[in-house]
């Protein structure tokens, strides 16, 4: 098996992580003063999002200079230590790609704004009228300049890149060789499966993203995944994920088939948005039979998956689908089902220790560009400030961004609001108790890591009743029976055999609330 598919992954939101200088921004030297904290947890890939130089519109995804860092978050040289720092620790990092897209403040952009006579201005997307295309973070996917518009699928400070063009397909070759030759183990592509628009017609009237079926998955998207494979991944020991929105489980198939050399493993979302009607800002109560039913669909759809239920975009799990009053036993429970279903795991900052949703009281306490943006759509439809407030605050991507929880005291003047229950969530008291959820991850990941049923064996669905999700992973003539009671409800569920691994200290003839355990079947 190859680093990736036994590995665990642990995603590294650097603005977030740790501030070594208490300028209140994470940087580069606070994450190499964790490698040994990352290390011992049991993390193989960290997945740093980008630490390049940017504005900071969308927090390093608006990218200026692919060939720059950060200046907040240090230098190149302090990029290069962190590679090489890793690689003694046996861990590898993989860098986002974002080729969607970049800031306008990037300098083929400023070059393309000069006029339609610039080289560069067929670097970019552009167009005499708008269509009716719909921005993923709200409102329309056009911006005026001068006498013609740019497009932008997410915000007007990114500008979306014209993958027709092969000077820009020779850029992004150019730009991943840079980096992999630098060391790095390989790339998470943001949106990547949106990057190719056929065309600029105006697309069937959606709720709000109108226009999907010109640029969503198309045939010469993949063209250009196979042409990146080809010419500049292959040459290298790499491992590539695609964040691909809207994907279904025969899309992600036609991504990272082997034969097709595409990506090696998809980023998909359904289970992400079993607590939503039609997108994440209007929610719903959550139930975990959809949890359940969206986990087997792809378990049983793909040969491997990226296991997740955090990452940067999302509300932070426990809140979503565990209860503060079962804190440890649900963040537990989650994160005995992640790490036992098939596939590569990613954990995300602050996961480990059950951090929860963030604080946040109102729109001025959040940093989020999106939420922002959505604020201003909503109001433009008349809905309440009242009720508005509350969908944002649920939602916002800011809950995943809070200032990680290193210790009671938390950050110097951070960037964003840190969360009050810092004084007990921590990561200092979490390695001083034996029973808390950092010391049960570690355990989980230990015990993964050591379970050819885990790491390489099939999966079955057993049984989801009473929203009691139990499969089975079996390895030649091994077989492993998990077991996780989703809810704070009691539960009717007993097994004979003795139990290798629980987020209880005993066991009884029944389901505890968020009760999960794993059994060997003999």
């Amino acid at each position: 098996m190859k680093l990736w598919e036994k590995g665990i992954v642990y995603q590294i939101y650097p603005r977030s992580f740790n501030d070594s200088n208490g300028d209140g921004i994470g940087d580069l030297q606070g994450i190499i003063q964790k490698l040994d904290y990352l290390k011992e947890l049991g993390v193989d890939i960290i997945w740093l999002s980008p630490p390049y130089l940017s504005p900071n519109n969308d927090n390093g995804y608006d990218v200026a200079d692919y060939y720059k860092i950060n200046p907040e978050y240090g230098s190149m040289e302090d990029m290069d230590l962190l590679i090489e720092k890793a690689k003694k620790r046996n861990i590898r990092i993989i860098m986002d790609l974002v080729i969607n897209h970049t800031s306008t403040e990037h300098w083929w952009f400023k070059e393309a704004a000069k006029g339609k006579d610039n080289p560069y201005r067929d670097y970019y997307i552009w167009r005499d009228k708008k269509n009716n295309w719909g921005s993923f973070f709200g409102g329309t996917t056009w911006e005026k300049l001068d006498d013609q518009y740019y497009l932008h699928l997410f915000d007007k400070s990114q500008a979306d890149l014209n993958l027709k063009n092969p000077k820009v397909i020779k850029e992004v070759k150019d730009i991943m060789t840079y980096w992999l030759d630098k060391g790095i183990y390989g790339f998470r592509m943001d949106v990547i499966n949106v990057i190719y628009k056929n065309s600029l017609e105006n697309g069937k009237r959606r709720f709000v993203l109108t226009g999907l079926e010109h640029y969503l998955s198309t045939e010469r998207n993949h063209e250009i995944l196979k042409e990146l494979r080809r010419d500049v991944l292959d040459n290298y020991d790499t491992f590539t994920v695609g964040e691909t929105v809207l994907v279904t489980p025969k899309e992600a198939l036609d991504l990272m088939a082997k034969e097709r050399k595409e990506l090696d493993l998809v980023i998909a979302f359904e289970h992400m948005d079993v607590d939503h009607f039609n997108n994440k800002w209007f929610k719903i109560k959550y139930k975990p039979k959809k949890m359940i039913k969206a986990l087997d669909k792809w378990q049983t759809a793909l040969p491997w998956n990226c296991l997740y239920f955090e990452n940067h975009d999302q509300p932070r799990s426990v809140s979503r689908f565990g209860l503060i009053k079962y804190h440890k036993e649900s963040a537990k429970m989650l994160a005995l089902v992640l790490l036992s279903l098939r596939g590569t795991p990613f954990i995300y900052q602050g996961e480990e220790i059950g951090m929860t949703n963030g604080d946040f009281t109102s729109l001025d306490e959040i940093m989020d560009k999106e939420t922002h943006n959505v604020w201003k759509v909503g109001r433009k439809l008349l809905i309440p400030k009242r009720k508005l407030t509350k969908m944002i605050l649920k939602a916002t991507r800011d809950h995943a961004r809070t200032p990680m929880q290193w210790d009671e005291k938390g950050w110097v003047n951070p960037w964003l609001k840190q969360n009050k229950n810092k004084s007990h969530i921590n990561v200092e008291n979490s390695l001083k108790d034996k029973d808390s959820i950092l010391n049960f991850y570690k355990k989980m990941i230990e015990f993964r890591k050591n379970s050819h049923c885990l790491t390489k064996g099939e999966y079955k669905l057993i049984s989801s009743k009473k929203d009691v999700f139990v499969f089975e992973r079996s390895f030649e003539n091994e077989k492993l029976l998990i077991v996780a009671n989703m809810t704070n409800k009691e539960r009717p569920f007993n097994v004979n055999n003795d139990v290798l691994i629980s987020n209880y200290s005993d066991k009884i003839s029944y389901l505890r609330p968020y009760e999960a355990y794993i059994v060997e079947v003999k």
